[in-house]
């Protein structure tokens, strides 16, 4: 006959895991959004764009049912140490996630808007470029986050400068064309703002990786800055 405490155990070590996933499929669906908004941009593809408006209602859903999911471990386990910070690192990297099914909906609602607007092969590039970026990062915070791995969220984290430089670029870019050419100035500005929408997916990947670390440390990489600066000084 099965012991009731290791019944006890095994349900809330399921439990656990059942949340991780959740974060994981989550993850999985914003990806792909990131994709598809990228691509229905660039192809100019209404089809694409409005499906991709509909699946974040799915994103939408996990992030809720991730939050309760959460809530009701630390209502019902009471969980400490390790286990707390997988729960709570949990609900602010499913708020994370939500916001970047926001911002890949946002740029499929503005790429409807090019029908009958040829787009220069050099911005295409320039978003494909930053779409691909975004997405790496993404996925390379999800998997520091699932493997606990401090190094890949660290590299994360650095690797967002090169997010920023890119959409630098790319306004410098439009800004010129728009002053070239006055025609241009509806097409830059939604262009402006896909190409915002992609630079903040990279800040909540940022947000995410720092959510990593926090879940393999127990610290902050805030914190564990100050802490180097004061050794530093010390040295």
């Amino acid at each position: 006959m099965p012991n009731s405490n290791e019944h006890i155990v095994t349900s809330y070590e399921d439990e656990l895991t059942e949340l991780a996933r959740s974060i994981s499929e989550m993850g999985g669906l914003v990806e792909k959004a990131i994709t598809n908004a990228t691509d229905a941009l660039i192809r100019s593809d209404a089809d694409l764009a409005l499906a991709t408006v509909a699946a974040d209602k799915k994103v939408d859903a996990m992030q809720s049912q991730i939050d309760e999911m959460a809530v009701s471990i630390i209502a019902r386990r009471q969980p400490m140490a390790q286990d707390l910070r997988l729960v709570i690192a949990s609900i602010h990297v499913a708020n994370d996630l939500e916001r970047i099914g926001d911002m890949a909906k946002s740029t499929a609602r503005r790429s409807t808007q090019f029908e009958g607007i040829a787009m220069s092969s050099q911005f295409k590039n320039g978003l494909r470029h930053m779409g691909e970026l975004v997405q790496r990062q993404v996925k390379l915070a999800l998997d520091a986050f699932a493997a606990r791995d401090k190094d890949m969220a660290v590299d994360v984290v650095e690797r967002d400068t090169d997010v920023d430089a890119l959409y630098v670029s790319l306004f410098r870019e439009l800004l010129t064309y728009m002053m070239e050419d006055p025609r241009n100035i509806t097409m830059c500005t939604h262009l402006l703002f896909c190409g915002k929408n992609l630079e903040r997916v990279g800040d909540h990947s940022t947000n995410i990786a720092e959510q990593a670390y926090f879940l393999a440390t127990g610290k902050t990489l805030t914190a564990e800055a100050e802490d180097f600066t004061r050794e530093q000084i010390k040295g």
